[in-house]
């Protein structure tokens, strides 16, 4: 079995939930605190044993690829007040990972970008970190699901159980139990944003999944699905039934970063553990009358 060391984030999308800054300002770098969105996503990769990262942007997003390079001006302004800590603060990522990017040339839907990713990927089982969903733990999302990839061999899938009202914006999942202590499920089929009466189950896909190889084959015989695009669901659908698939019911705590409230539900929830804010931001929310 191969070890998995390499991941893919697709952050191609608009972001047409979080207008109008999406227009100047790509949601992928909007700050939770003092950190972009999307380096969540690479930190956990990188502490999940991921080694290489490729993230897929499109036009207008060139401030995603500058985030991940080297800073000369502010290294030197740092080194020269004698701010080491910073200075090794924004030059770990760089350093922990190889971080390569390419561009999804049209919208063409979360399955069109996943195959941008072939020639990076080659022959080798890959984590998607789809770029809406920061997911925080005291285990790594992404390790969860190398783990189950390692106990079962096949391609996996992080999943919660999420309301009807929700299920049918997402997707929904038929599943068997395989040990239901551990979380873990076989899928035997599942469907892109269900109407009520189609609705498998009540587990959903949320951000995270493993894939293998074959998956690129199947997204090339995949017509366009929901919305006119390409669906990763409806080839992960056909990858279940065919090759087989396994459902993680993961642990940690999922943030909808395409929405206003999960990126101010982050914003709050990470300041009131930064140690620069929490304790002001917590005598500040006292003060308010939330009633």
């Amino acid at each position: 079995m191969k070890k998995i060391t390499k991941a893919v984030i697709p952050a191609a999308g608009l972001g047409t939930r979080m207008l109008p800054i999406a227009r100047t300002v790509p949601k992928e770098v909007l700050p939770i605190v003092d950190r972009p969105a999307i380096e969540y996503l690479v930190r956990e990769a990188i502490d999940s044993g991921i080694t290489d990262i490729l993230i897929i942007t499109n036009r207008g997003k060139g401030a995603i690829e500058d985030y991940f390079d080297y800073s000369p001006e502010y290294e030197a302004a740092l080194l020269a007040k004698g701010k080491t800590d910073a200075y090794n603060d924004i030059r770990e990522l760089p350093e922990r990972a190889n971080i390569q990017f390419i561009r999804q040339k049209s919208p063409k839907g979360l399955g069109h970008a996943v195959s941008c990713a072939r020639a990076f990927a080659g022959e080798d089982p890959f984590v998607v970190l789809y770029g809406d969903d920061i997911i925080m733990g005291d285990i790594p999302c992404c390790r969860q699901l190398i783990d189950t990839y390692e106990k079962y061999g096949k391609a996996v899938a992080g999943v919660k159980a999420v309301p009807d009202e929700l299920v049918v914006k997402y997707c929904s999942l038929g599943v068997t139990p395989l040990d239901e202590e551990a979380g873990e499920y076989d899928i035997y089929d599942m469907i892109e944003k269900p109407a009520k009466e189609d609705i498998l189950s009540n587990f959903s896909i949320l951000g995270r999944v493993l894939l293998t190889p074959d998956i690129f084959d199947i997204i090339d015989n995949t017509p366009p699905g929901a919305g006119n695009e390409i669906q990763l669901t409806d080839a992960m659908c056909t990858l279940a039934r065919t090759k087989g698939m396994t459902a993680l019911d993961f642990k940690g705590k999922r943030y909808d970063m395409g929405s206003k409230l999960g990126f101010l539900q982050a914003n709050i929830d990470v300041a009131l553990k930064h140690p620069e804010v929490a304790q002001e931001l917590k005598a500040y929310l006292k003060e308010l009358d939330l009633d």
